[in-house]
């Protein structure tokens, strides 16, 4: 069921009354209203719906300091348990400030550690992403350090990071210059491995993981996209919701010209009713650099998870024989991480283990 055209009329004027949380409402409802979805559409201050080729490796397949230019505020409240420490901080560069958890597991000696960025989505926190995806608990079994951005009400209302504003989808401004300047600060700061960076996202965080491909693929050695959308799909609030809810229509390369594709592992419910299962293969398509001369074979696999969702899984790879993507369509499941706690919010404990893949993936994935 997609919006009619009244629907998408009410919705504006609730927008341009101030009233973005009825906004959200509006088009939700009218898009099936996904219990547990979360919302994508918000806004403040704008209109919010919530390196270099040759140094890249090969993906194979396997089983809150210092600033750029001198600018950081720091304040740091740390808190110690059995899993690793935990602690609050923020950041502040040239672009822009934000909040962020930071996770590292008891007893890890973080240099030469990889990095993990994880994006919640609307109306989440990071502390409740956390929860949801369990990500700080197998990070630690895999030696991870993990940092959890905050995006702040003063940019979104409902919390969603701004993945479809022209503002926000360039190289050198908006959010993502500021998540590009964090995570290039926590590498430096806590002597993490640059080759092994990574970043994931759901829905809205999702989107602005693959907007980080797009925009820092010096940076990020492969991306985990969870429910979202790809870049260049939405340049203000009409194409965000059409974007949303049908899928399709015209999408930019994933990366800029001279760099290799970023590799990314792909999850999608094809119940989907917040955000078009289509979208989960429009990320896939820019993961793959169709459009560019590489060339690619696809494997097959159809399995059914151990929470009862049945599963297929495609796996591309490049000419070079890389693992180009994956992409995992749950069938049956909505808009939430898949085989998630019930204790955090937009989570499907009857899907696969989509943290447990995404650590799986990114382990054979990274810059020389």
């Amino acid at each position: 069921m997609t919006p009619g055209n009244n629907t998408m009329r009410q919705a504006m004027r609730l927008m341009q009354a101030g009233d973005l949380q009825a906004a959200t409402r509006t088009i939700q409802d009218a898009l099936g209203g996904n219990a547990g979805a979360a919302p994508v559409a918000s806004g403040h201050g704008g209109h919010d719906v919530r390196g270099n080729a040759d140094a890249r490796g090969p993906c194979i397949e396997g089983e809150f300091r210092v600033v750029e230019g001198g600018k950081a505020q720091t304040a740091e409240v740390p808190c110690k348990t059995r899993r690793g420490s935990h602690s609050r901080h923020r950041f502040s560069c040239d672009a822009g400030a934000l909040d962020y958890r930071l996770h590292i597991p008891a007893g890890l000696d973080t240099a030469g550690a990889p990095l993990l960025v994880m994006l919640h989505g609307c109306t989440q926190t990071p502390e409740d992403f956390a929860r949801g995806t369990r990500m700080n608990d197998l990070a630690g079994e895999r030696g991870y350090v993990v940092a959890w951005p905050a995006q702040s009400a003063q940019r979104n209302q409902n919390l969603c990071w701004n993945w479809f504003r022209g503002s926000d989808q360039q190289r050198g401004q908006g959010e993502p210059a500021i998540l590009a300047a964090l995570t290039r600060d926590l590498v430096a700061s806590h002597r993490l491995d640059a080759g092994r960076v990574y970043v994931a996202g759901l829905s809205a965080g999702g989107a602005m993981a693959a907007v980080l491909a797009s925009t820092h693929p010096d940076i990020y050695a492969a991306i985990g996209v969870h429910s979202g959308l790809p870049i260049g799909m939405a340049s203000d609030v009409p194409s965000a919701f059409a974007a949303m809810r049908q899928g399709g229509g015209r999408s930019r390369r994933a990366s800029a010209a001279g760099t290799a594709p970023v590799p990314a592992i792909v999850f999608h419910g094809d119940s989907d009713t917040t955000v078009h299962p289509g979208n989960g293969h429009g990320v896939v398509e820019q993961s793959l650099g169709r459009g560019s001369e590489a060339a690619e074979a696809s494997t097959v696999e159809r399995s059914i998870a151990p929470g009862g969702r049945s599963v297929t899984r495609t796996v591309h790879r490049a000419a070079d024989g890389r693992v180009a993507a994956e992409h995992w369509v749950i069938h049956g499941a909505g808009h939430a991480w898949a085989g998630g706690d019930a204790a955090g919010t937009y989570t499907d404990p009857q899907g696969p283990d989509a943290s447990a893949e995404m650590l799986r993936f990114f382990a054979g994935c990274r810059i020389a």
